[in-house]
């Protein structure tokens, strides 16, 4: 005799309902099933970006223009300094003789010295000058090496109210002219032995 009541069915494996499953806490990769407490074996790749950043492009530009900024910087040639060695004198030199020298002195707003040096230039050849570059010796008569200074010719425009001078490029030496010059010093030697310095022309620019 059973013990069951009446009417009760003993449940069957079968009919006994898995507890659901959370899917939120279950990945699956391939065939391999594991929880989201477990380290990831393989990671998601990144999603791909569909352009380059413009960050990226104002980067990249700023760094071409430090570069291009760099050489130009790099290829300026610094201007050659002045030679304080007795040169050699221009081809043309004959063709330029100075004469009528004439030195003279005044003082500037800073309380210092200027000393001119005055003269005649004549274009006896058959070009153009446009530029004149000259040495002027101050001598000594201490048995030490002269002051050599190279400048630049200037022809005197106008003398009165004051004398202005403009470079030998504004108004360039005609064959058969005979122009004024000054040339200008901010400091004489000391021992210059106050004869007339020597003046050579060492380059000419013709056309």
């Amino acid at each position: 005799m059973s013990d069951r009541e009446p009417g009760i069915k003993s449940p069957l494996m079968s009919d006994i309902e898995p507890p659901p499953i959370d899917e939120s806490k279950s990945t699956r990769v391939g065939a391999v099933s594991q929880t989201a407490d477990e380290p990831a074996i393989f990671g998601s790749q990144p999603e791909q970006s569909g352009g380059f950043p413009f960050a990226a492009w104002g980067a990249a530009a700023l760094v071409v223009l430090a570069v291009l900024g760099a050489l130009v910087y790099a290829g300026r040639k610094k201007p050659a300094a002045a030679p304080n060695t007795l040169q050699p004198a221009d081809s043309y030199a004959v063709s330029l003789p100075l004469s009528q020298f004439a030195m003279s002195e005044s003082g500037n707003l800073s309380g210092g010295k200027l000393t001119y040096l005055d003269g005649h230039v004549g274009n006896t050849g058959g070009r153009t000058v446009t530029s004149v570059i000259v040495q002027v010796v101050f001598g000594n008569d201490e048995a030490m090496p002269p002051q050599i200074d190279t400048l630049p010719l200037n022809l005197i425009r106008t003398r009165l109210p004051y004398v202005d001078i403009e470079p030998v490029s504004t108004d360039p030496l005609k064959p058969g002219d005979d122009r004024e010059f000054r040339l200008t010093f901010e400091t004489i030697p000391d021992n210059w032995n106050r004869q007339m310095p020597v003046v050579r022309v060492i380059r000419t620019d013709l056309r």
